[in-house]
């Protein structure tokens, strides 16, 4: 193992969560039905406090969101581990057909409510052998994943000291509804890209669409603009450093078709995987649209909306994750992802703050044709909570052997 501690010599329990899984179902199938979104998810929040009455635990919530903290303070002196599930829904009217589906309008589409319920099992192991535990686990309920940056504010409101001093590793586990069941994925280094948003508008002078020699049309040259962004991506940026630019919506001012707009809005959505290539990509698509604008006589107002960083997994902890889960479910069932994934996460702010690891888990159903299978965000995505078992066994068991090491 190439990480500062050996995972084979600490203590292991190797939990069993056989006896909770049906609680845990039942919870997860409540959650989902009352999906809600952002950073305010007052029923999902009652809920989550309800499940973790009577158990002793520290609670606080958040203040600026409806975020839980539980802190879990074991019978022994020893560091501090946070674990962290995210809480939120998705805009998505559900079309599951499922006797649970979400009735709310928001649907449960990207797994968290599966997240929440993984997280409730890995409270009720490690609090059945408190007494054993040497230091604390930081149990995270987190709001406003899906773009709100609730990770964030979490920290600003003081999550990572909960416990009185800051986790010395920080662990979650995101399922993925295309990926056979009780398959673990992660990887060592980048895992998911960072995302930010890009708004450009273009401003001419509008005029009689009979007429566009007396006008400055910035329809052409708004559309000019979205083909040069994208074959700068293609030969300017490396393929080993890559970068995803998308434009995702185009708008005009005009009201009639026999009128040239005044201005066009473009916006785009901006992934990478380091800090080089996003820098690059800021400076060199801010000079190709005030460039191209100002060709054709026209101006660009730019505008960069910064949002989640790169999520990059410590590698020494990874190492340490990983050697947990091979002896736990096999080399054969812990697949090493080899690049990193374009989607974004806000569990990156954790880990900017605290070395962690970010692994997913399969929860594509049986029954589901792996060919074709509904992915993640869409209304018709469905996943296997006969997983919930071995996700709060796989979080409660690195939070054990971490804190013993």
């Amino acid at each position: 193992m190439t990480g500062s501690f050996d995972a084979v010599s600490l203590d292991a329990v190797s939990f069993d969560a056989a006896g909770i899984l049906d609680d845990l179902v039942a919870v997860r199938r409540r959650l989902h039905t009352m999906a809600e979104t952002g950073l305010h998810l007052p029923e999902t929040q009652r809920a989550l406090l309800g499940e973790l009455e009577g158990l002793g635990l520290e609670i606080t919530t958040g203040d600026a969101l409806t975020s839980v903290t539980a802190v879990l303070r074991g019978g022994r002196p020893g560091p501090v581990v946070l674990l962290r599930a995210d809480m939120d829904a998705l805009p998505v009217r559900e079309a599951t057909g499922l006797p649970f589906a979400s009735t709310t309008g928001a649907m449960h589409a990207c797994g968290h409510d599966l997240h929440m319920a993984g997280l409730l099992g890995a409270v009720r192991l490690l609090h059945a052998r408190r007494a054993e535990l040497p230091g604390a686990v930081v149990f995270m309920f987190q709001p406003g994943e899906e773009g709100f940056a609730g990770g964030r504010v979490m920290i600003e409101e003081g999550v990572l000291d909960a416990a009185g001093e800051r986790p010395v590793a920080a662990y979650a586990v995101h399922v993925d509804c295309v990926t056979q069941a009780e398959t673990f994925v992660t990887r060592s280094g980048p895992i998911m890209a960072s995302a930010s948003g890009l708004r450009v508008r273009v401003v001419g002078t509008g005029g009689h669409a009979a007429w566009p020699q007396h006008a400055i049309d910035p329809v052409p040259i708004a559309a000019e603009i979205v083909l040069a962004f994208q074959s700068f991506v293609a030969r300017r940026v490396p393929a080993t450093d890559p970068a995803v630019v998308s434009v995702t919506r185009i708008e005009t001012d005009s009201a009639a078709a026999n009128v040239l707009s005044a201005s066009v809005v473009l916006e785009a959505n901006i992934r990478t995987l380091s800090r080089e290539t996003f820098a690059l990509v800021r400076e060199r698509l801010t000079a190709l649209a005030h460039g191209i604008a100002t060709a054709h006589g026209a101006t660009a107002e730019v505008e960069y909306i910064d949002s989640y960083p790169v999520t990059v997994n410590d590698p020494a902890e990874t190492a340490f994750v990983f050697e947990v889960l091979d002896e736990l479910h096999g080399a054969e069932r812990v697949v090493r992802l080899p690049s990193p994934s374009m989607a974004s996460e806000d569990f990156a702010y954790v880990l900017e703050a605290v070395p962690g690891t970010l692994l997913f888990l399969g929860a594509q159903p049986a029954e589901v044709p792996a060919a074709g299978a509904p992915g993640m965000h869409s209304e018709n995505a469905v996943f296997d909570d006969s997983v919930l078992g071995i996700q709060a066994e796989a979080l409660a068991e690195l939070a054990w052997r971490r804190l013993h090491a």
